[in-house]
């Protein structure tokens, strides 16, 4: 019968009792018998109360039972036509011996250990097979797999007894090594598993211990205490060094690797000898440079991490077209009639109103154009003097790719370059040959300074005006508002180079330009007005755009300046160029006295002997033949000290004369205006 007897349900609630009379009525000593594998037949609607055989595993247990033997005896009653036996328990491993048998690994009629037992405790004896079995633990699973290794068994038998992949079994030897602290807590279901797979990854006892007991509970993730075993180590799969040099090449200079064997793919991976990586991508490099300075250049560095901020310091040396040869030229003019039917074709398309035939021909323009472009870029090259000044770095990008930058000048390599050309065409400068310590100019000019020391100025030039255009709204507002008008309007790109300097993203090198950025006057006030600003206002981005609805126009305009002045950048990398955000530093009625000191460290230092005296000049002339008889060190220090108070500007700040006519906005006078009370000058 189908449904589940009272009899049957009260012996299930009193399981080990109905165990215990089931064993006495059906005593395997007097019921066990053996019958032919074909007698034996499976009833889905019967009296087995597993209805689902998992199919997939069928086919892993037929492989164990044909390694192992059948370990466990089936439960069959007679059938109705006293041939065969009704299997009511033991479906699966019936299953299995009949794929052995289609598969002519055992006889169709081998001899199956089965235990009879009387139709009417049929469903119950299913049941209790079933429900009573209580499944291994884990934690046993992982020891019983180590226990096998240790009496001597191979990892490829285990794993075929098992039907598994040896990977499987070496990740459950892996568990199995944990600390014994952290075993007993996982048995204690204190430890999950996803974390003792984690502090797996070393052999460690007392590192896996470490890594957990003495994290706080919210830092007891697994990708948390992973990282905490490895972070000293480098990740192989992210970091762009491994790429560059190889795995293999590692580990056959004797790198050491530590492996996660619970990594999916090609994760997981960790190398240990960080020096040995450095050192074996540094050698790697050199070579590459060896053979980029074998082009004719006149140095060539390699150089592992190369940032924006150091190609900013080289200036690029200048290319050359050569004359196209006659292949290249007959390409050219192919290209280029080609380019002209293409597009007579396309308007001739629009004019049919062909779409599909314009893409295409505009698809094929496209690529023409591109043919064309490297064929010019082809045409350009580095002359043989420029070779022998400029240089090159190979270095490493992200992707772990060799990257070559060509063509690149030093300061001193630029102005011997521009020196040499102007020699070559007949037009001789005496100064312009003269060294930072050597001739007398007439007058200090912005040129006579080096280029990194423009970056370094032009960046508290850019941290005075940030602050300026902090404290007047109005010419935020419009600064702001030229910049989408040439966007929307004019269709212009919103970008670099705006004349204005103001940019739709928030610039953050300037650190990287002038160390003392941080500590400036225009840089201290600025945070300050930016930390009272944002204090009153909400975190939650619904409720921060609610209370900006809510404000009076003016305080949301002094608002925007504040925002807009972070978006502020006229650094310039060279001191020849012009600088600038003139426009806005016109409009605030810039004054760079205000915001900036000449120092010895933030300035005299960095410029010729002579520039110096030309500068005390002008401050304190009856010092300047007492200062030329010191040294460049000496004289930069008391030039610092002649110029506190004297309000001097080097030449590349004294075209920020305030402006005088037109109305100007009330603000602060001064920087200790801002620095004493930020909160009123944001409110003025």
């Amino acid at each position: 019968m189908n449904a589940t007897t009272q009899t049957e349900a009260r012996a299930v609630h009193t399981a080990a009792s109905s165990a215990a009379n089931l064993l006495q009525a059906a005593d395997p000593s007097k019921h066990m018998i053996l019958v032919p594998l074909s007698r034996l037949v499976l009833r889905p609607m019967g009296r087995n109360v597993r209805k689902t055989v998992p199919r997939m595993s069928i086919p892993e247990l037929a492989a164990s039972i044909q390694r192992v033997g059948l370990l466990q005896n089936l439960i069959v009653i007679p059938a109705s036509d006293g041939l065969h036996y009704e299997v009511v328990a033991g479906g699966r491993r019936l299953a299995a011996l009949k794929l052995l048998a289609k598969k002519h690994r055992i006889a169709k009629d081998w001899d199956v250990p089965c235990l009879r037992v009387a139709d009417g405790t049929a469903r119950t004896a299913s049941l209790t097979e079933n429900v009573q079995r209580e499944a291994m633990h884990p934690a046993d699973q992982f020891e019983a797999f180590a226990a096998l290794v240790a009496e001597g068994r191979p990892i490829e038998d285990i794993a075929a007894d098992f039907s598994v992949t040896p990977l499987v079994v070496q990740r459950r030897l892996k568990l199995a090594n944990v600390s014994p602290r952290l075993m007993a807590d996982y048995r204690a279901d204190a430890v999950t598993l996803d974390q003792l797979m984690a502090l797996s990854i070393t052999d460690d006892h007392a590192a896996q211990e470490a890594a957990f007991y003495d994290a706080p509970q919210r830092q007891r993730q697994p990708s948390a205490l992973r990282e905490r075993l490895t972070e000293r180590e480098i990740d192989a799969y992210r970091h762009p060094l491994v790429r560059f040099v190889g795995l293999d090449a590692y580990e056959q200079a004797g790198g050491g690797v530590r492996r996660d064997l619970f990594a999916e793919d090609d994760a997981g991976v960790y190398l240990t000898d960080v020096a040995l990586l450095e050192r074996l991508a540094q050698d790697k490099l050199a070579s590459i440079a060896d053979e980029v300075k074998a082009e004719g250049w006149a140095w060539a560095d390699a150089t592992p991490g190369v940032t924006h901020a150091d190609l900013h310091a080289f200036q690029c040396a200048p290319k050359e077209r050569r004359e196209p040869n006659k292949r290249e030229a007959q390409r050219i003019e192919k290209l280029q009639a080609k380019m002209q039917e293409v597009a007579e074709a396309i308007d001739a398309a629009m004019d049919a109103e062909d779409e599909d035939k314009a893409d295409a021909l505009q698809e094929e323009g496209e690529a023409l154009g591109k043919q064309l472009q490297a064929l010019e870029d082809g045409l350009q090259g580095y002359a043989a003097n420029v070779r022998a000044a400029a240089g090159a770095i190979v270095t490493i990008d992200r992707n772990g790719e060799a990257v070559i930058y060509r063509g690149l000048l030093r300061e001193a390599e630029a102005k011997a370059l521009r020196t040499l050309e102007k020699l070559r065409q007949g037009f001789s400068d005496p100064d312009a040959a003269n060294d930072d310590e050597g001739g007398e100019d007439e007058a200090p000019k912005a040129a006579a300074m080096s280029d990194r020391l423009a970056q370094r100025l032009s960046a508290h030039r850019t941290a005075a005006l940030q602050i300026e255009v902090a404290l007047h709204p109005q010419v935020a507002l419009a600064a702001l508002v030229h910049g989408m008008v040439q966007t929307v309007l004019q269709s212009r790109y919103y970008g670099h180079d705006l004349p204005l300097g103001v940019r739709l993203t928030a610039q953050d090198r300037l650190e990287g330009m002038a160390p003392d950025w941080p500590e400036s006057p225009a840089a201290v006030a600025l945070r300050e007005l930016q930390q009272v600003a944002g204090e009153a206002l909400p975190e939650d981005g619904a409720e921060l755009f609610a209370a900006l609805l809510a404000m009076e126009q003016g305080e949301l305009v002094k608002l925007l300046a504040v925002c807009v002045a972070s978006t502020v950048d006229v650094v310039t990398p060279r001191a020849a160029r012009q600088q600038p955000g003139a426009e806005l530093a016109q409009a605030v009625g810039l004054d760079m006295a205000a915001w900036w000191k000449p120092t010895a460290e933030g300035y005299f230092k960095h410029v010729p002997k002579t520039v110096i005296l030309d500068a005390v000049v002008e401050f304190a002339p009856d010092s300047v033949n007492r200062l030329g008889k010191l040294k460049k060190a000496d004289i930069a220090s008391e030039a610092g000290r002649l110029a506190e108070g004297t309000g001097w500007m080097p030449a590349i700040f004294k075209a920020e004369e305030p402006q005088e006519e037109g109305p100007k906005q009330d603000a602060p006078e001064d920087a200790e205006a801002v620095a004493d009370d930020p909160a009123e000058a944001l409110a003025a």
